[in-house]
């Protein structure tokens, strides 16, 4: 097979750049984060400006860490924007690359395969990136960064370790350069798909960088960490085999829909208990909209300031289905389960798992069927609603009591202002 050769291109400092550019700034000038103030200063910045990372700012910290002695504008999120944004630059991927070999991997991240284009536009990898990160600038006024490499995981590694260091923000990698430029490189929490927990696990036996996964015993790999070890260690040695058009192919054997929210402030058990109805009701709406059934539910609670550990619960039911009626006794029953009344509670999070098509649909002896159908009828008609009048044209009571937050989160995107 011909050697493939990819670009990753991130749009630097996303958010924050967006903001920048809409008030005439230049983020690498102007100290500026993407936060809600509205929640405190425990709000998570969502994004921070070049210039305000310089200073030791984190782009994923909370506004009350920003040191005091900082000048700063502080922009309110607004994520319909940025998909605005996002889908603009798409467009630009689009005139010169097809979407079949486009994989966007984030809002502010993609993948494209431009094996093929090199000769079309008689360009080598460099030019060809170049010019696709200057149309971003000047048709959105976003800098982005580019990893070139020849595989999906070479191009990433060059992109997160290389390219934001550089003076054209680009990057390549092979198997050679990597191994000659990466393989003593550290921590390895800088290597994509390599979290602080295999960290730990590969320093307790005194791997400290790729070079020595690629040269330890694969004996001990494999018992310490399973099938994963595969994947580690080809990723040792610079190599990966999957590509965007098997992303493309890929259909999941399993699936699931879940929903989850931090709650603006700390939750007795009965208002939780509320708020856990909302997400249920509104989360079998997107199986009904979806024409989907599940037979598995499972619940999550997270208590204030972690006080204890969270409660966790999952069960598989008698029936598959998409009824809010059946489905909310269920998660009614495993709430008063699992969770612990006497601490407030901070986190909620639903799922519903094993979800197949409504023609998998199974009831069990004591389901009284025509209810279920009219049931359907009365859901289906909401969701019509919905997507012709919006998500709050349609209420139910318990939407209404003061620490119900479902109006509230129908106004948001990504759990953010619009």
């Amino acid at each position: 097979m011909k050697d493939r050769v990819y670009l990753c291109i991130d749009l630097k400092s996303f958010y924050a750049s967006v903001e920048c550019v809409e008030r005439g700034l230049d983020p690498f000038k102007i100290n500026l984060v993407v936060a809600d103030p509205t929640r405190g200063g425990g709000a998570i910045t969502l994004a921070a400006s070049p210039a305000i990372k310089k200073l030791g700012v984190s782009s994923r910290g909370r506004i009350y860490q920003i040191p005091k002695d900082i000048e700063y504008i502080i922009a309110t999120p607004r994520m319909t924007l940025y998909m605005q944004y996002a889908a603009k630059i798409y467009s630009i991927f689009l005139k010169y690359i097809s979407c079949d070999d486009i994989h966007v991997y984030s809002i502010d991240e993609s993948f494209l395969d431009i094996t093929s284009y090199l000769s079309l536009y008689k360009m080598t990898p460099k030019q060809l990136a170049k010019t696709i990160i200057d149309d971003i600038l000047d048709e959105t006024g976003i800098t982005a960064t580019v990893g070139i490499g020849s595989n999906l995981f070479l191009t990433k590694v060059a992109l997160d370790i290389e390219a934001k260091h550089t003076a054209d923000n680009m990057a390549y990698l092979d198997e050679d350069i990597y191994k000659q430029t990466l393989w003593h490189h550290q921590p390895l929490t800088d290597f994509w798909m390599v979290g602080a927990g295999t960290m730990r696990r590969l320093n307790a036996v005194g791997i400290l960088d790729m070079y020595g996964v690629a040269h330890a015993d694969e004996k001990l790999l494999y018992r310490i960490f399973g099938v994963n070890a595969e994947y580690l260690i080809d990723h040792a040695w610079g190599r990966e085999s999957v590509t965007i058009a098997d992303i493309k192919k890929y259909q999941p054997i399993s699936n699931s829909i879940s929903n989850s929210q931090v709650l603006f402030e700390d939750y007795n058990y009965h208002d939780a208990y509320l708020v856990m109805k909302e997400m249920v009701d509104l989360n079998v709406l997107t199986l009904v909209e979806r024409h989907l059934v599940t037979n598995h539910i499972a619940l999550y609670i997270g208590y204030s300031k972690n006080i204890i550990k969270p409660s966790r619960g999952s069960q598989k039911i008698t029936v598959t289905t998409n009824s809010v009626k059946l489905l909310m006794e269920e998660f009614k029953y495993l709430f008063k389960r699992i969770v612990n009344p006497d601490y407030s509670i901070r986190q909620i999070g639903i799922s519903f798992g094993n979800v197949k098509d409504e023609l998998y649909e199974q009831f069990n002896l004591f389901t009284d069927i025509e209810d279920i159908e009219k049931e359907k009828r009365v859901q289906e008609a909401i969701v019509d609603i919905r997507h012709q009048y919006g998500k709050n044209a349609v209420l139910k009571g318990m939407n209404f009591y003061d620490k119900a937050t479902t109006r509230k989160r129908n106004t948001l995107v990504g759990g953010h202002n619009a």
